[in-house]
């Protein structure tokens, strides 16, 4: 038996029209039938065959790259964010854990299902002060969320799928309005510094953290920096700290844990003179370790680390800001009841997290020191505004006290 031929569709010239192809009678128009990624029927028309073949070419390319222009007007910041970070093939997983994990944590699940052609200024100007307002979140995280925001919208208009770039200037609005010096850290007293170092000698089980805080407060470096610090890093001869690495604790793969990093800047190698403090309380952790036993943990080729909590591994920063608290906390209930009997005001340590004595250790070098290239290089800066935010603050303060100071010994009015 004969198979039934199957009726070919041309169109009015007799050429062979292809799946999705169409040409309507009334005015020969050509049409091309397709479905997006999101299940939607869509149309691509043209008056000459060959054209809606280009078309139809384009479309196909477009898809395969995920930049189908014609669902580009429907992609979320979600999609675009995803697709971004697919392209970053340069970056540092530890960078790449913090971007996704700002990410998700206050941008996807309100902002992020907002579709990329409708997002205006206004809007992102909106949801930065709602971060602000509502989330409680100071002006240098949203910064980062913006870092991590902004790039995904660029991405979009150089791929046609948006004109502009609605984040563009939200920033520095908002930091306008917000005041300068809204979300600077700011430093301890040399009072508050003080007791803090004291408290910790006083109380036999924070005692252990006396090395860790007493090099965070006399070198001023960053958390992570430390806490991947080295016996190799540090050179009692010379009275050095090599600064060359850093410890990062970020989630890799869904799983949460340390990882080497090298600094972003060449501003970050440096190297940092001990004070006579420092020197002491690393050489005497040098001779603990030398009696007790090193920390013989391993990270990505690098051991020997100077410091390491009870189970040999390295502190985690969340676990060292507990112990901060801890402290403050234990200090400020007995000083309390203490300037009471002695009929004083006590002296109370306001809440900080470590990141803060790397700030304490700058303004202090600020008051004692007039070259700001050398406060530059020892905080390992690579902008000088960063620099001269916080020496201009610092002065600000002194000039404020020499004043007070003034007005006290002199009966002027």
């Amino acid at each position: 038996m004969a198979k039934a031929k199957i009726k070919q569709r041309k169109d009015d010239k007799g050429r062979v029209l292809q799946k999705g192809e169409s040409q309507r009678k009334l005015d020969g128009m050509y049409i091309y039938t397709y479905v997006d990624p999101y299940g939607k029927r869509c149309y691509a028309y043209s008056k000459d065959l060959f054209t809606l073949r280009e078309k139809e070419q384009d479309l196909m390319r477009a898809q395969m790259d995920g930049l189908d222009f014609y669902v580009g007007g429907h992609a979320t910041i979600n999609m675009a964010f995803d697709r971004y970070m697919s392209t970053k093939y340069n970056l540092r997983a530890t960078t790449r854990s913090n971007y996704i994990y700002m990410f998700n944590k206050f941008v996807r699940d309100e902002f992020g299902n907002k579709f990329l052609a409708d997002v205006k200024y206004s809007d992102v100007k909106f949801f930065y002060y709602h971060l602000i307002n509502e989330k409680n979140i100071a002006i240098n995280t949203l910064d980062t969320i913006h870092t991590v925001i902004h790039p995904i919208f660029d991405m979009a208009v150089r791929d046609d799928i948006i004109r502009k770039n609605p984040t563009d200037g939200v920033m520095a609005e908002i930091k306008k309005n917000s005041g300068k010096n809204k979300g600077i850290r700011h430093a301890l007293t040399v009072e508050q510094q003080k007791a803090f170092i004291e408290a910790i000698r006083s109380y036999p089980e924070y005692y252990h953290w006396y090395p860790l805080f007493v090099t965070l407060l006399g070198t001023g470096m960053r958390i992570g920096e430390c806490v991947g610090l080295t016996w190799k890093d540090v050179d009692f001869k010379h009275r050095s700290i090599s600064v060359n690495h850093s410890a990062t604790y970020y989630t890799r793969n869904g799983t949460a844990g340390f990882g080497i990093s090298k600094p972003k800047t060449e501003a970050g190698i440096r190297n940092i003179p001990l004070m006579d403090t420092v020197y002491d309380a690393l050489k005497n952790e040098y001779d603990r370790q030398k009696r007790e036993g090193f920390c013989v943990y391993e990270l990505d080729g690098f051991n020997g680390f100077v410091f390491s909590n009870k189970l040999g591994s390295l502190h985690n920063p969340h676990c060292v800001n507990l112990a901060i608290k801890r402290i403050y906390e234990a200090y400020n209930a007995k000083e309390i009841i203490d300037a009471k009997k002695k009929h004083r005001e006590p002296v109370i340590i306001p809440h900080f997290s470590c990141h803060q004595l790397r700030h304490t250790f700058c303004s202090r070098l600020c008051e004692n020191e007039m070259n700001v290239k050398v406060i530059q290089e020892i905080m390992g800066h690579a902008n000088v505004e960063t620099t001269l935010d916080i020496y201009t603050e610092v002065n600000f303060n002194k000039k404020q006290e020499s004043l007070e100071e003034l007005s006290k010994n002199m009966d002027f009015f």
